[in-house]
């Protein structure tokens, strides 16, 4: 039988309450009641219900991550620094798949049947309504790697995407290609929005180059390896700037089974500085998101937020930079 509770109180010669009051955060209690209560627990092996707790505190420590693209390989790594970090605050994530939902109702529901203290939407792609939903819920939320607004109604981290959009047009620029594309993920997701119009404000100023515009059907290997499939067909462009790291590795794979040499042939950079792309064989020029300051800041606004939840929303901007590897041509 695993220890109880009452064992503990009995071992360490207190009440019931004590050991409670104890394994409770920010309850009060003496310091020579902790280190007794302590002391039992760990003779006993004991180790406190987290499930009882919650019924005690009206607190389940649940924090809903929500995202919804996870055929993309960076995913996996935002997965595991926001689990390190919640589980580093002693909260618990429930990783939640929105990949087929369109609207918010059904994962407010989901969210409320699992009595979550708050929730992190990890997502570029998925409407602004949806963090606003869990908002009217009454549920603290923090919209990570979200369109941020001047006046922002809900908390939300991430990047300036339209600055990203004109780093990466400037960047081609500067490397003296003078026929440039866009190759963006899904037309509707504001975070292609926000990149290309960044993208064009550079393309338009110039009048000696020509510029194009396209996009994949996700943010996936598949969809960058067809759509470069496909504009292909019509001629290409001297070089490209693939709005997210996977689609351009998609993209490089379709260069490379038509013989197209990267990059004395066609230039690509991509966007996130995923793990992947410092392969050797992918060595990705790219621009970088700042993902663990991302998270790390997601975290930190959840946090406060379940402690103060009238706190006033705010949005967090992180800069980028480009990361030099060997998809462009040198200078």
């Amino acid at each position: 039988m695993n220890p109880t509770l009452k064992d503990v109180a009995e071992r360490a010669g207190v009440s019931r309450s004590a050991v409670s009051r104890t394994f409770t955060k920010g309850a009060s209690v003496s310091h020579r009641m902790r280190v007794k209560v302590e002391a039992a627990a760990l003779e006993l092996g004991y180790s406190p219900n987290a499930l009882a707790s919650s019924l005690t505190t009206g607190r389940t420590q649940l924090i809903g991550l929500i995202a919804n693209n996870f055929q993309n390989p960076l995913f996996l790594e935002i997965f595991d620094l926001f689990t390190k970090r919640l589980q580093a605050e002693g909260l618990r994530p429930l990783l939640v798949n929105l990949s087929e939902e369109t609207e918010p109702a059904e994962s407010v529901r989901m969210m409320r049947q699992y009595s979550v203290d708050g929730v992190i939407v990890a997502s570029s792609t998925l409407s602004p309504a949806f963090a606003k939903a869990f908002r009217d819920a009454g549920l603290p939320v923090v919209h990570s790697f979200g369109r941020a607004t001047a006046d922002p109604a809900i908390h939300t981290v991430g990047i300036d995407n339209v600055e990203c959009g004109r780093m990466a047009a400037r960047e081609l620029l500067r490397r003296g290609y003078k026929s440039i594309a866009f190759l963006g993920g899904p037309e509707a997701a504001t975070s292609t929005q926000d990149r290309l119009s960044g993208f064009l404000d550079v393309a338009r100023s110039e009048t000696d180059i020509s510029y194009s515009v396209s996009f994949a059907d996700g943010y996936s290997y598949q969809s960058g390896y067809g759509e470069m499939q496909r504009v292909l067909k019509s001629g290409y462009a001297e070089a490209y700037f693939c709005g997210d790291d996977v689609i351009a590795i998609g993209a490089l794979s379709a260069l490379r089974d038509l013989n197209l040499q990267v990059p004395s042939d066609i230039g690509l950079i991509g966007l996130n500085d995923m793990e992947m792309a410092s392969w050797r064989n992918i060595n990705l020029t790219t621009i970088r998101q700042p993902i663990i300051e991302i998270v790390e800041s997601s975290v930190d606004l959840m946090v406060s937020m379940l402690n103060d939840p009238e706190r006033t929303p705010e949005k967090r901007l992180f800069a980028c930079s480009v990361v030099e590897r060997g998809t462009l041509k040198s200078l």
